[in-house]
């Protein structure tokens, strides 16, 4: 069966796509390629998923057909792309994904000329098929490849589709955002500790809120602002809560958060 999909780089994120993409049936374990230095991580994906593996880039890039995903550290990506242009390749050219965080388009795209090209921005609740992923396309693709990125993305997650411009603060928000949210959480389960609860209750009662309260907001498109409102009664303990967020800048210091951390993708993008 021909090679359609190829995966460059084995780990956590390349992993959890492949997975998903497997399991949906959007590619079948023979049309699939996994390129992988690590000898124990090539057998566990081998036997794990039934694909092909190899540790040749130029391989990958050669026989699948439809797309190649990279999927490595962004300080690897200059030695992959020469490795890589330095293949002559005589067939159609594949969509290039690339998930590589901080390399803009610009970057990809003279390294591979004339590629279609695709960047993309996924974050870690991918890895469990709950994740959100950004989206933006390159000079030469066309609409047959956005649709092929959103397939795959589509397996672990939502996508959303910005210009490349907003890509910066795509990695404050969701990129990063994760790990506010586990913040939120241990900090949740914290103040019920100092309220009394024993620890595995507090973190199971902070963990299933957050989660709850996610899953009310999304399926009942309600606005935040609306659902705040309706668990705070007059002179009750919700408002007084949110009294002493406020006092604390709960709000501004999530903000700002974010802001910092699209100020800092931007200067590692450079």
């Amino acid at each position: 069966m021909t090679i359609k999909f190829g995966l460059i780089g084995g780990g956590v994120m390349g992993e959890a796509l492949l997975s998903r993409l497997i399991a949906r049936k959007i590619y079948q374990p023979s049309q699939v390629i996994v390129s992988e230095p690590q000898p124990a991580r090539q057998n566990f994906l081998q036997q794990q998923y039934n694909v092909a593996v190899t540790t040749d880039n130029n391989q990958v890039f050669t026989e699948a057909k439809e797309v190649v995903l990279l999927a490595v550290k962004p300080q690897v990506f200059s030695a992959i792309a020469q490795d890589l242009g330095d293949t002559n390749i005589e067939i159609d050219q594949p969509l290039i994904i690339s998930i590589l965080a901080g390399v803009p388009l610009s970057q990809i795209e003279s390294a591979f000329l004339q590629f279609p090209v695709i960047r993309a921005m996924p974050n870690t609740p991918a890895t469990v098929g709950a994740g959100i992923t950004a989206i933006c396309s390159g000079a030469y693709t066309n609409s047959k490849h956005q649709q092929i990125a959103q397939q795959v993305f589509s397996a672990v997650g939502e996508v959303v589709e910005i210009p490349e411009t907003l890509m910066d603060a795509v990695t404050g928000l969701s990129g990063s955002g994760p790990a506010y949210v586990a913040l939120m959480v241990e900090a949740l389960a914290d103040g019920g500790v100092a309220a009394g609860l024993p620890r595995t209750i507090a973190n199971q009662l902070a963990l299933q809120t957050v989660l709850g309260t996610a899953k009310l907001l999304q399926e009942t498109k309600i606005h935040p602002a609306e659902l705040k409102d309706r668990v705070t009664s007059p002179g009750g303990t919700t408002i007084a809560g949110i009294a002493q967020l406020e006092k604390a800048a709960f709000r501004s210091a999530l903000i700002e958060a974010v802001k910092s951390a699209t100020e800092r993708s931007q200067e590692l993008g450079k």
